[in-house]
């Protein structure tokens, strides 16, 4: 199972194993992991469950899509090239230790 890393506001991190398929949203609230809030159950309806993707994954994930754009743009903390909704995330092999820093605010 690929390994993904939630690194907090405040510095703190949790790493997970997260099973093939499953969103990397899904599992933070599956496991507690605070900062994460995925309001609308991975749903690409809100923007509570933003991430910052650590830059050296950025580009081994698939592209934001026109509704994630439209998404991020209610995000609560500032949108940066490295932010993706992180129920648009799903872990696989080939994303084994992807690193994802979590916003101050969700909401």
């Amino acid at each position: 199972m690929p390994k993904v890393t939630y690194v907090g506001a405040d510095g703190g991190t949790t790493t997970l194993d997260v099973q093939d398929g499953t969103s990397v949203m899904k599992a933070a609230v599956l496991n507690g992991v605070n900062g994460i809030v995925g309001e609308c159950g991975g749903n690409l309806m809100c923007a509570t469950c933003h991430v910052y993707v650590a830059s050296e994954w950025t580009g081994r994930l698939s592209e934001r899509d026109e509704v994630e754009e439209e998404m991020l743009e209610e995000a609560s903390a500032p949108v940066r090239e490295e932010s993706r909704l992180s129920c648009q995330v799903l872990a696989e092999r080939d994303l084994d230790g992807l690193v994802v820093h979590l916003p101050e605010s969700q909401i």
